[in-house]
């Protein structure tokens, strides 16, 4: 699992290596009615953190599987 936070931590994605997001938590202080755009803009920044993190540990956890060797079709 991987974690991304946005805004200063006010938005908290969980994401796994199967590029799946687990949670996602929004403390009350990023609710903004009057700017729903920033709030939208939060998630989006920690969601795509998040899963670029996972791609990173996964490229990592295959590398030490396969001794660092490129194994077309596997990165």
């Amino acid at each position: 699992k991987v974690e991304s936070t946005a805004g200063g931590g006010v938005v908290k994605v969980i994401a796994n290596g199967k590029n799946e997001i687990i949670s996602i938590e929004i403390k009350p202080e990023a609710v903004d009615p009057e700017d729903v755009e920033m709030l939208q803009d939060l998630i989006t920044a920690a969601v795509n953190e998040a899963l670029r993190q996972a791609q990173e540990m996964v490229s990592r956890e295959m590398e030490k599987l396969t001794g660092g060797l490129k194994i077309p079709g596997m990165f």
